[in-house]
């Protein structure tokens, strides 16, 4: 049977999932032999703030505070975001641990590619993937990439030097353009690259001494060297294609990269697929962020639609018109005021253990905010 189905068999409402879900992270911690581990991640199947952002800083603080040791891990799950506020997170953990480890389970892409290269160790496993790090730009109201402007821009130049005209296509496109979002864009682009170069000469190459094939010392311009067309690489998007594009552990290798597969270690591969297991489980909810150690944990939630006050009868039930966060549909709750009502057409009862389970695709929402809410508005206890 698989990881997955014997989950669900077995383990009934987000408590049991939490319980074995930290469990399982502490299991991770033991077998790497770090007593600090700490998770970062994100939900990247729903619609909502689920990019790196500078909300995140003080929950990643937080939890760094309830950590011990010298050195830890960071389990990072996310579609990335901002590359400055990604510089912020590292920072905090390596002003604040010598080593640290980042294993990515799932998917680490764009800025969260960045946050990995900041590791002394990076584990991926066969599903894991981390990205290109071309810079993101914002023109116009849509988002490119930065790379992709700045050769279409040079493409145009080209053209022109062999054809000693412009042609007049390109006139209104160049019209929109000012120096100042060419130079935003280099900009972008070389912030992504020195970030990674600089983090990947001091950390992840910092053991490297000797060369293997002549066993001749490894100066640090070899290092530097070596990071740079790593980062140039990571941030081609000539290269990719696309900005979403997969980069797994053999590409790595192609780049002369070296990342551990935790998928050699039986043990560890079992605990890290458990907990990633569980972390999708948990998504199945309205969480969108979650931040924790074994010990801890914060939770970002997407927040219920208000209630819809119900004219009959007055003041002893409210209506709530709940959209599934992952399926979008659409159900009514009948939350009962201090006393029990008969149930209204078309309405499901507001659940006793504020947990609700979509009819149409299962997915479980915590709705203990709502209950807070409508108790707040009412006065009166929900039964």
């Amino acid at each position: 049977m698989g990881v997955y189905s014997e989950y669900l068999d077995n383990l009934k409402g987000p408590q049991e999932i939490t319980a074995e879900r930290k469990k399982q992270l502490a299991r991770i911690a033991s077998i790497r032999k770090r007593p600090s581990i700490l998770t970062f991640a994100s939900d990247l199947q729903k619609r909502g703030p689920i990019l790196i952002d500078y909300s995140d800083i003080l929950p990643i603080a937080d939890q760094i505070d309830n950590l011990s040791g010298d050195e830890v891990d960071i389990i990072l799950e996310t579609p990335g975001g901002s590359a400055e506020i990604a510089e912020d997170i590292m920072k905090l953990l390596r002003n604040r641990f010598s080593k640290v480890g980042v294993i990515v389970p799932g998917t680490a892409k764009s800025a969260g590619t960045i946050m990995a290269m900041a590791g002394d160790e990076i584990l991926m496993g066969p599903t894991s993937s981390l990205g290109p790090i071309d810079a993101q730009v914002l023109h116009q109201g849509k988002v490119f990439s930065a790379d992709a402007f700045l050769e279409g821009l040079e493409k145009i130049k080209r053209e022109v030097d062999e054809t000693g005209q412009l042609n007049r296509a390109y006139i209104p496109i160049l019209q929109g353009i000012s120096p100042g979002e060419i130079q935003s864009c280099e900009n972008a682009q070389k912030f992504s690259s020195t970030l990674v170069t600089n983090w990947l000469t001091n950390f992840k190459f910092k053991p490297w001494t000797t060369h293997s094939s002549s066993g001749e010392p490894v100066t640090d311009e070899e290092k530097q060297s070596r990071a740079k067309e790593i980062a140039d690489h990571l941030c081609d998007h000539g290269y990719w294609l696309t900005h979403n594009r997969s980069i797994k552990i053999e590409d790595f290798d192609q780049m002369r990269l070296k990342v551990v597969d935790y998928g050699r270690d039986p043990d560890l591969f079992d605990a890290i697929k458990r907990y990633y297991t569980l972390l999708r489980m948990t998504f199945d909810t309205n969480i969108y962020k979650l931040f924790e150690t074994p010990t801890s944990q914060i939770y970002r939630f997407l927040s219920p639609p208000a209630p819809l006050p119900q004219a009959k009868p007055a003041g002893e039930l409210a209506m709530v018109d709940f959209q599934c966060p992952k399926c979008q549909n659409r159900s009514r709750i009948q939350a009962n005021l201090s006393k029990s009502q008969p149930l209204q057409k078309g309405a499901v009862p507001f659940p006793k253990d504020n947990v609700f389970v979509c009819p149409n695709c299962g997915t479980q929402s915590n709705l203990v905010d709502l209950r807070n809410q409508i108790e707040a508005q009412s006065k009166k206890n929900i039964v």
